[in-house]
């Protein structure tokens, strides 16, 4: 059993400090217990948010300072508002004074007018200057998009952002379809490098569409590792996921590799990183990388066509600044290790004086990592191009991970609107007993809305910018998180909320423009009313078959599964299929010291679980009686499926090809290969792409999947 942090009662100031902050004081937890926060846990995570609670004066001072500070605002920091309704704001101004407000719209026109509202709120002393407040409306017909409210106070004027996202995403797909779930690294083909890469995946979803009619390829998240070795092998600690890993690139699909000399050494290469992952049973991505980047330099290093080079800046120009401080980080990492938090002090701030004069001095070190995103834009938009042409409605569905790694480019980049005192996690649920630390610095919610949520918003149109949909990890993390004092356990943390609307909001916006499809990974402990508002605003959510119960217990029938879900047997956390029916989830987390019960009592516990999901595959005739038979029971599995509501279904490619191992064991590091797993059959022999094609487990399961999405005559 695990043992929560108790604490006495808590100072009354204390309290109010956290609530006005968003930081929970209690909670429910996995089992229905309500477990109160320790004053230890509160005061760390506000001093994250630069909010000193430590003493009473301390506290006093900080809910003064919260209230000067709000009547000090002219406007709020963001509006945020939704089309078809109207949206009230407040205005602060000398008392008596004037308020004149307006609006300029995304595409340059004006609003005047907006409606004054009652609001009977008294005057506030700011330093001797009584200050007011007055309402005002935005009006309901507003169209979608970024806007500017200004305020006229005196002979200057003040402004602010106004956000207003679809009311609801529309239905997408326009008919319910099925798609293949794959962790691209591990997937190589004859021609890769060591991993698989974006012409792997263009091939995968060409191969599942054509032969198959799959609808989507989710794919893991593609996002940046840092450059200098040992390259993190997690896609959910990237050292950005603003931009991508160039890990994926194919070589010779660039163009300028017609031109390169030495293609012959660079081909030699290639085979010598592929003969040696075909030996290993590892994915070794630093050898990998090292031999790719040193055929990309060769590239570099070839005159680009004039056309080729108007598309280059016109690339640069829509990156901007953000293009720049990754590739500056890039090359600082290079020089002075991935850890940005152990360079010479001069280099810590990405606006630093010496910051520039490196990127001044060091100019073409800095353009290679430029260079290298834009290749990964052409091969991005070529795979999404090539499942499109092949069949798919939504095509490329990619992966947003929670957050980045603290001493990486993005935890540099943006340490202004960073909490960087704490860590995002979870707190203790069934399948993580003892919670999770996933170490990384979560977003400061105030200094979201104080820079109008743009870090948010860039992130969400460049993961969409080439894809049909995206899968948000954690999407429950836009609502409230779990923030981890430094040096304190998973299970002493507490929730901080975050504003919804507006995350949320921000997501459908930017899905909506993109066309694409939006599915929350809302797994876990859940607040109940947060998947009915995910529901309403037309994102769907998450259903994984071995945790569809009803009592706690029993299976869930396929009748009562939510519609608006993309619904899968298995997830990336578990092990496949064939391994979860053998029992692997449970040995390898007693291997590790992660179960807070015995293993007999664990694998009884699976035991019945299993033997009820096997009832129910009976019950509905897709299994016959007495057949155990692994195969049999997955196919059955994956049928199940089919006659649920879900709009999406999900195919995990490892089930496809019989896998057993698992990628990975949350709860651990080097302790398990987490996502340094090949991809492999039941044997545990590594399966090429090339092999997929041609294998019969994978034909007939795609099949079904097919045949659960196909509407009967």
């Amino acid at each position: 059993m695990v043992v929560y942090p108790e604490d006495s009662a808590l100072p009354a100031s204390l309290i109010e400090l956290a609530q006005r902050h968003g930081v929970a004081t209690d909670y429910v937890d996995w089992t229905g217990r309500h477990v109160p926060v320790p004053s230890s846990t509160l005061i760390g995570v506000l001093d994250a948010l630069g909010v000193a609670a430590t003493t009473e004066g301390d506290r006093a001072e900080a809910l003064a300072d919260f209230e000067r500070i709000h009547w000090s605002r002219p406007l709020p920091p963001t509006v945020v508002g939704r089309a078809g309704a109207s949206t009230t704001f407040w205005v602060h101004v000398t008392h008596g004074d004037p308020a004149p407000v307006w609006l300029r719209l995304e595409d340059g026109s004006v609003r005047t007018g907006l409606r004054q509202v009652e609001n009977n709120r008294l005057p506030y002393d700011l330093g001797g200057r009584l200050v007011g407040e007055a309402s005002f409306e935005l009006p309901a017909d507003l169209p979608i998009g970024y806007h500017r409210l200004y305020l006229q106070t005196g002979s200057s004027e003040v402004s602010t952002t106004v956000i207003v996202s679809p009311a609801s995403l529309p239905h997408s797909p326009a008919a319910r379809t099925w798609g293949l779930a794959t962790q691209l690294y591990s997937v190589r083909s004859r021609r890769s490098w060591g991993t698989g890469d974006l012409i792997d995946l263009a091939d995968l979803a060409v191969w599942s569409a054509a032969r198959h009619d799959a609808g989507f390829v989710l794919v893991n998240p593609m996002h940046a590792a840092s450059p200098v070795a040992p390259m993190e092998p997690s896609p959910y600690l990237p050292t950005s996921r603003r931009f991508v890993n160039p890990l994926y690139l194919r070589v010779e699909a660039v163009p300028e590799f017609t031109d390169v000399r030495h293609r012959g050494r660079i081909r030699r290469a290639q085979e010598q990183v592929q003969a040696r992952a075909d030996r290993a049973g590892r994915i070794d991505r630093d050898r990998a990388w090292k031999a790719k980047r040193a055929a990309l330099e060769a590239l570099y290093q070839v005159p680009r066509s004039a056309g080729r080079e108007i598309a280059y800046q016109a690339f640069l120009e829509r990156q901007g600044r953000s293009l720049d401080d990754f590739a500056t980080w890039c090359a600082l990492a290079e020089r002075h290790g991935s850890d940005w938090h152990q360079w010479p002090a001069k280099f810590q701030h990405p606006r630093g004086e010496a910051v520039a004069a490196f990127v001044a001095k060091h100019p073409r070190e800095v353009d290679f990592h430029r260079w290298l995103q834009w290749l990964l834009d052409e091969q991005l938009s070529a795979a999404q191009d090539a499942a499109v042409r092949a069949g798919m409605e939504l095509g490329i569905m990619h992966d947003l991970a929670v957050g980045v790694d603290p001493d990486g480019a993005d935890a540099w980049a943006l340490q202004d609107v960073l909490a960087l005192g704490v860590t995002a996690g979870a707190p203790p649920d069934e399948f993580n007993q003892l919670g999770q630390d996933w170490s990384q610095p979560p977003w400061r919610p105030d200094r979201l809305a104080e820079v109008s949520y743009e870090p948010f918003r860039a992130l969400l149109a460049a993961v969409l910018r080439h894809a049909g949909g995206v899968r948000i990890d954690h999407i429950i993390g836009l609502f409230r998180l779990w923030w981890i004092p430094k040096g304190a356990l998973p299970l002493e943390g507490t929730y901080v909320r975050y504003d919804h609307e507006a995350m949320i909001g921000i997501v459908a916006l930017e899905a909506y423009r993109a066309g694409a499809v939006v599915v929350g990974e809302d797994l876990g402990t859940v607040e109940p009313w947060v998947r009915d508002y995910l529901r309403d605003r037309g994102l769907l959510g998450t259903s994984i078959l071995w945790f569809e119960t009803q009592n706690g217990r029993d299976p869930l029938p396929a009748d009562r599964w939510r519609e608006a879900c993309l619904s899968a047997v298995t997830t990336h956390d578990l092990p496949p299929t064939a391994g979860y029916l053998d029992g692997e989830h449970v040995r390898l987390r007693d291997e590790l010291g992660l179960l807070t019960r015995s293993a007999e009592s664990e694998l009884a516990g699976d035991r019945e679980h299993q033997q009820a999901w096997m009832a129910e595959l009976r019950r509905v005739g897709l299994l016959a009686d007495g057949d155990d038979d692994v195969d049999h029971v997955v196919l059955a599995l994956h049928r199940y499926l089919g006659l649920t509501p879900s709009r999406l279904l999900s195919l995990s490619l490892a089930d496809a090809v019989g896998e057993v191992r698992t990628q990975n064991q949350p709860g651990t590091t080097d302790e398990y290969p987490n996502w340094r797993v090949p991809l492999g059959g039941p044997d545990g022999k590594q399966v090429l792409l090339e092999d997929i094609f041609e294998n019969p487990r994978a034909a007939a399961l795609c099949e079904a999947m097919r045949a659960a999405v196909t509407p009967s005559p």
